[in-house]
């Protein structure tokens, strides 16, 4: 069966995984003040931080155009891909997967299958390879959207964030009034709950908020039935050094296991703000068999 694999620019792959696995990546726009700007193609994270630096406009995120993306779909379906499968950012923070289920539904000639990945970054980007490897394997969709499924289940992520500005301002934040207007140097800890961002905790001081994430890391890895088959991850927003330490704990903590160090995506980065960090984990998909 021939099947198309579609995603969006959170998931940050690179050139050659996209190049490798026949992905065709949607660029997501970021709009500051009256310019408008692809993620992944003419601007990065830092860009995005010194524009506000210099006092630009507080960053808007908007979805992929649906011309451009119909347009793929019938490009697509024109070339005889008998389906097309979607992986999209979390639902709880964008409207693409939704608007995807709507095209699902009013072209039924597409065979598209979009897939809440309900989370973004790396953890959506392996979600993809994921379904790469499935797709050359010889999967039919309904068993690949079965097992990322299952794969989507072993995902957790921790994450700081300087302040919650960023996320209160763009309606990103599921439990808000709980945490806004909170003391100086007190720090939130969030995480995703069903796709949407939650904060959970508030700490004083960077310091021991990222000393309470790993605390956290630790207990709930060491409960899993796949913890000697995890792959780990360090998210950061400009702020490197904080990230080097974090990765040291994770050499020390999980030793032999695979480590992904990177910024958040442009878009991810406006909603988090600056300094913001994360810890997540995952099934290493290099130790499934597809």
């Amino acid at each position: 069966m021939k099947i198309a694999l579609v995603t969006d620019s959170t998931s940050v792959l690179t050139e050659q995984e996209i190049k490798e696995n026949n992905v065709i990546v949607a660029p997501i726009p970021i709009i500051i003040g009256d310019k408008e700007y692809l993620e992944g193609v003419n601007i990065t994270s830092k860009q995005l931080f010194e524009t506000q630096k210099q006092g630009a406009a507080f960053p808007k995120t908007s979805q992929p155009s649906m011309g451009e993306m119909i347009s793929l779909f019938n490009k697509l379906h024109d070339e005889g891909y008998e389906a097309i499968i979607t992986v999209t950012l979390s639902s709880g923070i964008s409207g693409f997967f939704q608007t995807l289920q709507n095209v699902a539904r009013n072209n039924p000639e597409y065979h598209l299958y979009p897939y809440d990945s309900k989370m973004t970054v790396r953890l959506q980007g392996y979600l993809v390879l994921a379904a790469a490897k499935m797709i050359k394997a010889g999967y039919t969709p309904e068993e690949i959207l079965e097992r990322l499924d299952k794969i989507r289940a072993t995902i957790d992520e921790l994450f700081i964030v300087d302040d919650l500005k960023n996320l209160s301002r763009g309606g990103r934040l599921s439990n808000a009034s709980a945490f806004i207007g909170t003391m100086l140097h007190i720090k939130p800890l969030l995480t995703f709950e069903d796709g949407k961002i939650v904060a959970f905790d508030k700490i004083r001081s960077l310091k021991r908020a990222v000393s309470k994430v790993e605390d956290i890391a630790l207990e709930r890895t060491s409960k899993l039935p796949y913890k000697d088959k995890l792959r780990l991850f360090v998210f950061h927003s400009n702020d490197e050094k904080q990230t080097e330490g974090i990765k040291e704990f994770i050499l020390d903590n999980f030793p032999g296991m695979p480590v992904d160090v990177a910024e958040f995506s442009p878009v991810i980065a406006t909603h988090l703000g600056e300094k913001s960090i994360a810890i997540a984990w995952m099934i290493d998909i290099d130790k499934l068999e597809f």
